[in-house]
């Protein structure tokens, strides 16, 4: 099967009507997938413009109107952030269409892993059982679980605007609230399936005009001078001005991730490092970062899921800092309006899987960056190249809340977790942070595809609980 050929574009089509392609077509696919796969790093790096989606879930239906909201590929570049399978009744169309669009337009779409895209969690929660149901074998699942080991653990945006092109549409009817002016710098924007604002909020202007300049004023306790520096380093390499790296872009970079962030990882490059072609281990850092949630706590706590950690805001907006980042993006939580933005906008979680195992009412959304122009001569980088430079300053995030109690949480769980927390710590104690402009974001809000568009199964699954 040629990757630029008919045969792709009719798999291609038939997958779109939700129709399986033969066993033989499968395998070739993957294979191929998995060529194109193994040439990424553990962490991606995605040019601006990009519409980030969050969990699928099978949902196929659901993801067609994704796609009719958000735009087709490869119109539309599209990152997602991992589970697309399990819970639905359609896991096999679904991801077997992102990977035929991820062969046939590779630099059009971005795929993660999620906790979901796992051996032992597919045949507890339907893909193993679809998979022999449709095919009548093991095989396709074998195939598919091949190609999991290969997906990236995270992907990193750059070149993302801090503000937005206003929507030139008319209000949502629910609307209630005062639309920012069009001539204002626009931050978030929240359209819904029509093209409708739903909000629209402007930046803070004086809050914006601090986190691009350095203070002017005395030294003291509540208004630190910050120098600037003239050069950093790639966002996500810990390089600084130390290092005569490139020029950074005013808004730092976007860490898209499935779950969240790790005790053990408290870099970038420590993600780059770690060996991803393997079935998610029940503990460790790979494990922390497709299974952790944020909380309102302080520093780490243990996960009622059993993996990963629950982690706070003084950790997000810690690791932000250090890694010159303005934003984490991750997915794996349902959340009813379809996003939720945290710890002062240092975190959001996207879910675009509407009515959430056919039954829980939500609505779903997808985030859309605009590119700011300023990412020209950005130098790609191979898994495993570390940044040059750990000492200096980097350009910041948010100010951390009161963190004295960070270092007594529960959760930590063993010596390397502690220690990683008190050098998060010793960071956030000993230098001070300034705000880092978060990207201007488009949420697009969608409910789930009409009931006539479904051949819906007559046999419901089972969700007891929401991984």
């Amino acid at each position: 099967m040629s990757s630029g050929g008919s045969d792709l574009d009719k798999a291609i089509a038939q997958l779109r009507a939700c129709r399986p392609i033969p066993e033989n077509q499968v395998r070739e696919v993957c294979y191929k997938a998995r060529e194109l796969l193994i040439e990424e790093g553990n962490v991606v790096t995605v040019d601006a413009p990009v519409t980030i989606c969050g969990d699928i879930h099978g949902q196929f239906h659901d993801l067609m109107e994704l796609f009719r909201v958000g735009g087709d590929v490869p119109d539309t570049n599209y990152l997602f952030m991992g589970d697309f399978v399990d819970r639905g009744f359609y896991s096999l169309e679904s991801f077997l269409l992102l990977l035929c669009l991820k062969v046939r337009y590779p630099d059009r779409i971005t795929l993660i892993r999620g906790n979901h895209e796992s051996r032992q969690i597919t045949t507890v929660y339907g893909f193993y059982d679809e998979c022999l149901r449709k095919y009548g074998s093991a095989n396709v699942w074998r195939h598919c679980c091949e190609v999991f080991d290969y997906l990236a653990l995270g992907a990193l945006v750059i070149g993302a605007s801090t503000t937005l092109t206003p929507t030139d549409g008319p209000p949502a009817p629910t609307n209630t609230t005062q639309l920012a002016p069009l001539d204002s710098e626009i931050e978030i924007e929240t359209l819904n399936a029509a093209n409708e604002i739903m909000y629209r909020y402007a930046r803070d202007s004086s809050q914006a005009s601090n986190s691009q300049q350095p203070s002017t004023q005395s030294p003291s306790a509540s208004s630190p001078t910050i120098p600037t520096p003239s050069n950093i380093g790639p966002a996500g390499t810990s390089a600084t001005s130390s290092s005569s790296g490139s020029p950074g872009t005013p808004g730092g970079a976007i860490l898209c991730v499935h779950g969240g962030l790790s005790p053990l990882i408290d870099t970038i490059d420590k993600i780059r490092l770690l060996d991803r072609k393997q079935e998610v281990p029940h503990e460790g850092a790979m494990c922390d970062l497709l299974w952790s949630d944020p909380d309102e706590i302080d520093g780490w706590g243990l996960s009622p899921r059993g993996a990963g950690f629950l982690f706070g805001a003084d950790i997000v907006k810690c690791f932000n800092y250090k890694n010159d980042l303005s934003l984490i993006a991750r997915a794996h939580q349902l959340v009813m309006e379809g996003f939720k933005e945290m710890f002062e906008s240092s975190i959001v979680t996207v879910w675009s899987a509407p009515n959430y195992c056919y039954r829980c009412g939500n609505v779903a959304a997808i985030l859309e960056l605009e590119e700011d122009g300023s990412n020209a001569g950005f130098v790609r980088r191979s898994n495993g190249e570390r940044g040059a430079g750990a000492g200096g300053w980097i350009l910041g995030s948010n100010v951390g809340p009161n963190t004295s109690n960070r270092h007594s949480s529960p959760g930590a769980g063993n010596g390397n977790g502690n220690g990683n927390a008190n050098r998060l710590g010793a960071l956030t104690d000993s230098v001070p942070q300034r705000r880092r402009d978060g990207p201007g974001r488009r949420y697009r809000v969608f409910e789930a595809a009409p009931q006539d568009s479904r051949g819906m199964p007559a046999k419901k699954p089972v969700a007891d609980y929401f991984l």
